[in-house]
């Protein structure tokens, strides 16, 4: 028996869900997020709780039991109280500023800038120029966006500039050695 799939999803007031079959939706004061239930995994509401069961106990889906309950929880905390990732730029004249309203201008010492759109439902803010705040409902999508914003330089691994998650430790190699 999946441990985390038995466990019920206890319903924050301000969070509302729909089931239509297979197709789960939640709504909260932070947004909507939708999402659809494999086929041998069924999702009830009952009295302020959440419940995930399966019909078979085959291998494939006694996995994604727990990976369901784990998803619906996600959209329950997301649309209630978001999620965030912090970025920031370590190096000298990396930086970046916001063009328009889904724009992303980044200069990493590459010989333009790179433009970066943000997806629909993350929102990016930068409270100064070396510091990048992504948020969202969708945990996945703020995660994607901000490990697609990470891509574009990564920490360097001898002198540890590029763009790093806030409070990351990048252990640095020793350089060559004259001797």
């Amino acid at each position: 028996m999946s441990r985390v799939g038995n466990k019920a999803i206890q319903l924050d007031s301000r969070v509302q869900v729909q089931i239509d079959g297979s197709m789960v939706t939640v709504t909260g004061p932070k947004g909507t997020l939708s999402f659809a239930v494999p086929a041998a995994i069924a999702v009830a509401s009952e009295g302020g709780r959440v419940l995930v069961t399966r019909t078979g106990d085959e291998g494939p889906i006694r996995a994604r039991h727990g990976m369901v309950r784990s998803i619906l929880n996600n959209m329950m905390v997301g649309v209630t109280t978001g999620y965030r990732r912090d970025l920031e730029f370590q190096g000298v004249g990396y930086r970046g500023q916001i063009k328009g309203e889904r724009g992303l201008s980044l200069s990493l010492g590459f010989s333009g800038p790179v433009e970066y759109e943000v997806p629909v439902g993350v929102k990016v803010t930068m409270p100064d120029p070396t510091h990048i705040t992504v948020e969202g409902p969708d945990k996945q999508l703020v995660g994607q966006a901000a490990a697609t914003i990470r891509g574009f330089r990564p920490p360097d691994c001898y002198q540890g500039k590029g763009i790093r998650y806030a409070g990351e430790h990048v252990s640095l190699k020793e350089g060559k050695t004259v001797g």
